[in-house]
């Protein structure tokens, strides 16, 4: 099945890491609550049940709470909403659902011509319901790997509650068995790719303890089938100072499947990497810039993002440049690149894919989604503009291999999604499905705003608010914000939210803060490392403007944010509380001093700094959230969530803040599920149980 490269997303979400840790970022031996970081300890595991069981029943047994969980789990579990379906290539859809009655998913499969109908009829290949029970495992879905050009050898993730850390089996979509004797790698933190039906690209963790600082691989080694790990041979090694998470073999397939070239990426840190081509010869690194992101490869180019200035080629931040293969492959120094579009100052690419014959970008401009076809000639590169609302957040779901068909989602917060076919070349289009309405928008409004950073820097916002809403800031509002990792914060229909906070008289805003990728790694670039507080000013900007323009005021403002989020939701509490009279704080980082020891801390100082850097250390001592909470301050009772498998954040953030709340005599919630991962949720009922205990919460906190 071949779904598009996420681009940007992918790398802010993938690359990351540091060159060494240092001994002074070993655990702070003066930190009272150090024994959190023990991430199933007795005693963290003790402090963690007694605060749900403490927290729990102010938001259960609140008279709104079994609604707003009926609602949310209604939403969840509609067997009406759109099924993500992706092309496979044995010419059918592929889709992954979850209902009530299969709240782990169900792996399906279904004809075109069927799915058109609105009523198809689905083959079940893998109910993970089922087999959770039958080995007794809380199994999640993880997604799969296939082999083109027909996708039927499959590699199927597994997690144990949501970890990161997945088993991987090989799997027969035709007879919808695991292969008994196929690959099988064990528990890890794997990154694989198929080199044949017979040969894996895998890193992994070959020996113990053989992961980088980060705890992740930095070993390729090429697997053939029957052949015991041990017994697999290496093809890359990077080092165990290697930042981010681990290197990472990518297979490059012309659009029939057959493989072109295998390419070791090896993260340096955060946002650094480098791309190595694999030979029988040995490893040659690539000649590109080490901000990169190879998208894909279409008519023997190989399609790239640049993420900085890569100037023997003339090219900017941002671009998207095509080079040779064939060159790439050949010992040329500096293949010539050719540049395929460079965005303007308001534009960013948020997707890069490629069909059979056509390049496709999701292209934003002003946070505004569209989509743009690419052709490539003799005389370069030419586009087309596909027509599609205006207005509206667009997503390449799928990209066919066999042809130039696309699935898209397109939706606003007030639209709900539907689902596009279209055709990259002709531009035709036709409607697959439209998500029937989650709440009644008809009283609503969106508008875009924007706000006056401290340092004169314009940030927008969207805010989706009713149309008669008195501007006398008595309105309960809910502001949303990531700010980080160059992810952007796009318009998306507004279900949960919908239901939940806006038809009950409430006001929703999604800041653009910098941090993000709104317009592109400028954007990002913005807020990095020691200039990392004006992300966290753009967000008091935001803040500020609506209480200004009298949407909302202090009494009636609530925050929402998760994982650097969460961190960003914690600054906010310890540095402008009397902005704000509610705080949620979703799988946080929070003790950003320490953070590099935790968890896969050490993953993200390109994004942060490092705290054994004295002149970074400066910057983190002036906002890490664990350190600057004090006695005798305005805070609102905040409402702290996290989850006691996220492997990649690591619960002890939140136990610490609470722990600390604690100490210093304020009134808190505090929720960790046992389960679900970094999503805080290992399925359908306990998002929805989640989703229900934060609106039970702003609601208390707004709208009583």
């Amino acid at each position: 099945m071949r779904f598009p490269f996420l681009g940007k997303l992918a790398a802010g979400a993938m690359l990351s890491g540091m060159t060494t840790l240092p001994a002074a970022a070993l655990p702070d031996p003066n930190d009272p609550y150090v024994y959190m970081e023990e991430i199933e300890g007795a005693r963290a595991m003790a402090f963690a049940k007694a605060e749900n069981e403490r927290s729990l029943p102010q938001l259960q047994n609140d008279p709104r709470y079994a609604k707003l969980y009926d609602d949310a789990l209604a939403i969840a579990t509609a067997k009406d909403r759109i099924t993500v379906v992706g092309f496979a290539g044995d010419g059918t859809l592929r889709n992954f659902w979850q209902d009530a009655e299969h709240v782990r998913g169900l792996l399906r499969s279904t004809t075109l011509d069927s799915y058109r109908t609105g009523k198809p009829q689905w083959r079940n290949i893998l109910d993970v319901d089922a087999l959770a029970k039958a080995e007794g495992k809380n199994w999640v879905y993880k997604g799969s790997t296939c082999l083109p050009p027909d996708d039927r050898l499959c590699l199927i993730s597994l997690s144990d509650g949501g970890k990161d850390a997945v088993e991987v089996r090989e799997f027969d979509i035709q007879t919808g068995q695991f292969i008994k004797g196929g690959f099988l790698l064990p528990e890890g933190k794997h990154r694989v790719d198929w080199v044949d039906a017979d040969t894996l690209a895998v890193a992994t963790e070959w020996t113990k303890g053989e992961v980088t600082t980060s705890g992740y691989p930095y070993v390729i080694k090429l697997l053939k089938r029957g052949q015991a790990l041990a017994d697999a041979s290496e093809v890359f090694r990077g080092k165990a100072d290697d930042g981010g998470y681990g290197v990472s073999p990518i297979a490059l397939r012309d659009a029939d499947g057959k493989l072109q070239a295998l390419i070791a990426h090896r993260p340096l840190d955060t946002f650094n990497a480098e791309h190595h081509l694999i030979t029988e010869a040995g490893a040659k690194r690539l000649p590109l810039p080490l901000r990169s992101s190879i998208q894909g490869l279409l008519d023997g180019q190989v399609l790239l993002t640049l993420e900085e200035d890569w100037t023997a080629q003339s090219g900017k931040s941002g671009d998207l440049m095509a080079l040779n293969l064939a060159e790439l492959k050949s010992e040329a120094d500096e293949p010539k690149a050719a540049l395929v579009l460079r965005p303007t100052d308001s534009q960013s690419v948020e997707q890069v894919a490629t069909t059979r014959n056509r390049l496709v970008m999701a292209l934003y401009d002003n946070v505004k989604g569209g989509v743009l076809s690419f052709r490539h000639d003799d005389k370069g590169w030419t586009s087309t503009k596909l027509d599609l609302p205006a207005d509206i957040s667009v997503s390449i779901a799928s990209a066919s291999d066999h042809d130039d068909r696309l699935i898209l989602q397109v939706a606003g917060f007030l639209t709900p999604s539907t689902q596009l076919l279209a055709d990259a070349a002709s531009g035709a289009r036709e409607t697959l499905r439209t998500m029937p309405a989650r709440f009644d928008a008809s009283q609503q409004v969106v508008e875009q705003h924007w706000a006056i950073s401290k340092d004169g820097a314009k940030v927008p916002y969207f805010l989706v608010r009713s149309k008669d809403m008195k501007l006398d800031g008595s309105t309960p509002t809910l502001l949303y914000a990531y700010g980080g990792f160059q992810v952007s914060q796009t318009p998306g229909y507004a279900a949960t939210v919908g239901k939940l906070w806006l038809e009950r008289g409430g006001a929703y805003a999604v800041a653009n803060i910098r941090g993000g990728g709104e317009f592109g790694p400028r954007w990002h670039e913005a807020g990095l490392k020691l200039n990392r507080q004006r992300v966290y000013d753009d967000f008091f900007a935001v803040s500020e403007d609506l209480i200004a323009r009298k949407i909302t005021s202090p009494a009636k403002l609530g925050i929402m944010g998760g994982s650097n989020g969460g961190l960003l939701m914690g600054v906010a509490l310890t540095q402008r509380p009397e902005l704000y009279n509610a705080v949620v704080i979703q799988v946080p980082l929070f003790d950003m001093i320490g953070y590099t020891h935790i968890g896969a801390g050490a993953s993200w100082v390109g994004e942060y700094g490092d705290p054994a850097v004295p002149e970074e250390r400066k910057v983190i001592d002036t906002y890490s959230p664990y350190q600057k909470l004090a006695k005798g301050q305005p805070y609102p009772r905040v409402f702290l969530e996290t989850s006691t498998k996220d492997d990649r954040v690591h619960p002890a953030h939140a136990r610490k803040a609470a722990a600390r709340l604690k100490e210093l005599g304020y009134d808190y919630l505090y929720y960790e599920n046992i389960d679900g991962g970094h999503a805080a949720a290992a399925n359908l009922n306990e998002t929805a149980k989640r989703q229900a205990l934060e609106y039970t919460y702003l609601s208390q906190q707004l709208m009583d």
